[in-house]
């Protein structure tokens, strides 16, 4: 029979990375709630509409990348490409948003039908925060901060921060105009989809990737040139509160961002390890979203981070190993010893032993040789003679010496110390 393999561009994530998921995304609960962020999930599946409204129903995503069905009652339903809308969405619908205060933050699956290669998936996992409320310079400032905080609490570098601003509505509707202008005079020598943006969105072109339409944009109008007044001042604020507090960034006045809901500050974190799908995490402020959505109007700024790419810098940098070996293997004599045994591992992890059983028998010789190939620091062996008489055998799996017979009661005691000076001695040849 014909094996089944998953769907193009949707991955499993195999035992042999989850570990290394599993210090990313513990690194970002830790980050967020230590900044007051509470979590807060919303459906895969929402109304089309929702994106068409909020995206932008000519952008690419709505336009190319959803994955969009009528379900049986002939309703358009969308798998989420994004998350944003979604938690604004909730937020309308169970009426916590107009004069209240939220900072929120969300992590999960998102669908976009993108060609599949590297940094770029059809499934991918996505993490973001949306503070919702706040208007201003310092509440954008807290944003970015959280993004730097996570990428020290990883140990990341080679990761640079842009920052942009898009200004109020009038001077982005002039500065639209301005690029329209001058780039229709290079229609012809665009690249295809900047053609077909240049009429419904030019400033979607200052994304191409393109070489030949990038050296045209190298003579365009200054987005910066066209803002004024309390954009202006508030984006020189936003830059000195970022000095201030060490946060070193780059100003790129062609920054824009793919959603058409984003107004006024906009940043990405871009790295030279990933090549060319360079951005890991990106963001902005969003103030007229909820109005757009059916709400009140309400500030609101956040950022969202692919943490296939967040993982793949991690490696890169940090390496690939994370420590999730056992503490202890527990190698089991004679199959009337097997419930002593699982008593015995019970025991070691209430005190937070990290204890792997070996179930299913097998001859000694073939359980130490899986015990020694799990990284486990101790044997702890559980035989005839430790089952009649209560006890177990402990041995060292890293060092040469005698194996040593410990009573019950004292078991896990012993254990810990014998831990702890395997731990010193560890960090003193590292060192």
């Amino acid at each position: 029979m014909e094996k089944i393999n998953s769907v193009r561009g949707m991955n499993d994530l195999l035992p042999g990375r989850s570990d290394v998921w599993y210090r990313v995304e513990s690194a970002i609960r830790e980050v967020v709630n230590s900044y007051g962020y509470r979590e807060i999930r919303t459906p895969l599946l929402e109304r089309t509409e929702l994106f068409k409204r909020s995206i932008g129903e000519q952008t690419d995503i709505v336009e190319k990348e959803m994955y969009t069905f009528d379900d049986i009652s002939g309703d358009s339903l969308t798998l989420r490409p994004e998350a944003t809308a979604a938690c604004v969405r909730a937020g309308i619908e169970h009426g916590f948003l107009h004069n209240q205060h939220h900072r929120l933050w969300y992590m999960g699956p998102m669908f976009r039908r993108e060609r599949p290669q590297k940094g770029r998936y059809r499934q991918f996992q996505q993490f973001g925060i949306e503070a919702l409320g706040w208007s201003g310079p310092d509440i954008d400032a807290e944003i970015m901060m959280v993004g730097t905080r996570l990428w020290q609490q990883l140990g990341l570098s080679r990761l640079t921060l842009e920052i942009n601003t898009l200004g109020d509505p009038e001077a982005r509707g002039l500065y639209r105009e301005a690029l329209k202008s001058y780039l229709d005079r290079h229609r012809d020598d665009l690249d295809p989809d900047s053609q077909r943006r240049l009429d419904r969105n030019p400033l979607r072109i200052l994304d191409s990737k393109v070489p030949q339409t990038r050296q045209i944009l190298a003579e365009a109008p200054d987005l910066l040139s066209f803002i004024d007044g309390q954009s202006k001042d508030d984006f020189s604020l936003l830059q000195t509160i970022l000095s201030e507090n060490g946060i070193e960034f780059e100003v790129n006045s062609r920054l824009v961002r793919g959603l058409d809901y984003y107004t006024g500050p906009v940043f990405e974190w871009t790295t030279d390890l990933l090549g060319a799908q360079n951005a890991v995490c990106a963001g902005g402020r969003y103030d007229g979203l909820v109005l757009q959505l059916g709400g009140q109007p309400v500030p609101a700024a956040g950022f969202a981070c692919g943490v296939e790419r967040l993982v793949e810098v991690y490696e890169n940098i940090a390496g690939s190993t994370v420590n999730n070996q056992p503490d202890v293997w527990v190698c089991v004599i004679g199959s009337h010893t097997m419930s002593y045994a699982l008593k015995t591992a019970e025991k070691l992890r209430d005190t937070g032993i990290h204890t792997v059983v070996n179930c299913g028998g097998g001859a000694v010789k073939r359980q130490l040789r899986r015990a020694d190939q799990s990284g486990a620091q101790l044997l702890v062996v559980i035989g005839d003679d430790e089952f009649t008489n209560g006890y177990a055998t402990v041995k060292s799996l890293r060092e040469s010496g005698d194996q040593t017979q410990v009573n019950e009661s004292e078991l896990a005691n012993y254990v810990c110390c014998r831990l702890s000076e395997a731990k010193v001695t560890s960090e003193g040849d590292d060192g």
